[in-house]
């Protein structure tokens, strides 16, 4: 158990590493200037020079890096060229709102995506269950923005049961977390009912049926139980995917969390701010990944003999 923690913890660091220089060579191949960002069109030669000493954008690609990663190393994400302010202290500031999101978005996939995938798997082949994958497939292909817009259509300006944006209270979260929720609820009902029927087929379910046991409670107390393991990966996967992936969703309905900062920082060039949310949604998918491995270690025992 203790040299499979260590040796995941290992591959975590490596993995941060190597998205630091990948994030980073690809920002240096960018062909927008964040100095002619900073300094404005009409700037000065000389004043744009300046800026690119004093910001080090003049030295060799990789002492730039190194730089960065020294200063990352002791705990400095840097400072935003555009609101010359820290980088971790713009990233907490924004981290509540996206965690909040993100907690909200997750169970309402899971509430949908669950109660299809059992529902599909228990009435395997009927029209109920062609139905809940149809209807799965169109939430997993739609597009986010399309999605966004149409419920902030019908209920936000139609109905006017919610507001169309911000921050605040509970009515300003419904609209952006079922966004999320219904296009995330299909990729889990197609792994619960795969899942479900794989757990349906196996000996200890036709040895409780035999025995007496009502239908109802075989599902619910032996099937779903044992279908879960693989959503426990899933929703570690899920964490570092909303974490970097909201930016579409927190732009449609102004939600300030740091998917609307990235998409800021991506329109100005502001390369700290891009590094520091990148690192952050790197190390949310390798927290979420190495949690749902802990946790299935426990949850499933056979895992531990292989």
């Amino acid at each position: 158990m203790l040299s499979h923690v260590i040796r995941r913890l290992f591959e975590a660091m490596l993995i941060l590493l190597g998205i630091t220089i990948v994030t980073y060579m690809l920002l240096y191949l960018f062909p927008a200037d964040p100095v002619r960002q900073i300094a404005g069109r009409s700037a000065t030669p000389e004043t744009v020079n300046n800026i690119r000493h004093q910001l080090g954008l003049d030295l060799p690609v990789y002492e730039q890096y190194w730089r960065y990663l020294t200063s990352l190393l002791q705990g400095d994400f840097g400072r935003s060229y555009i609101q010359k302010t820290e980088v971790a202290q713009l990233i907490w500031s924004r981290l509540p709102a996206s965690l909040l999101l993100m907690v909200a978005a997750i169970s309402v996939e899971l509430f949908l995506g669950l109660t299809m995938g059992v529902i599909s798997a228990v009435k395997r082949n009927s029209s109920v269950d062609n139905s809940l994958m149809v209807v799965s497939f169109v939430g997993v292909s739609a597009p986010q923005f399309v999605v966004g817009i149409l419920l902030l259509y019908v209920f936000a300006v139609q109905l006017g049961w919610f507001p169309i944006g911000g921050y605040g209270d509970a009515k300003h979260l419904v609209l952006p977390a079922l966004t999320l929720g219904l296009l995330g609820s299909g990729w889990y009902a197609r792994m619960m009912r795969s899942s479900m029927l794989n757990v349906l087929e196996q000996d200890f379910i036709r040895t409780a049926r035999a025995k007496g046991v009502s239908k109802f409670r075989v599902i619910l107390r032996h099937a779903v139980p044992n279908a879960l393991l693989p959503i426990i990966a899933m929703i570690g996967i899920d964490i570092g995917i909303f974490m970097s992936g909201i930016v579409v969703v927190e732009s449609v309905f102004g939600w300030p969390g740091i998917g609307q900062l990235a998409w800021q920082a991506i329109q100005r060039v502001d390369i700290p701010i891009i590094m520091g949310v990148t690192l952050v949604a790197a190390c949310s998918i390798v927290i979420g990944n190495f949690l749902a491995d802990i946790i299935a270690l426990f949850v499933d025992p056979r895992i531990k003999l292989k």
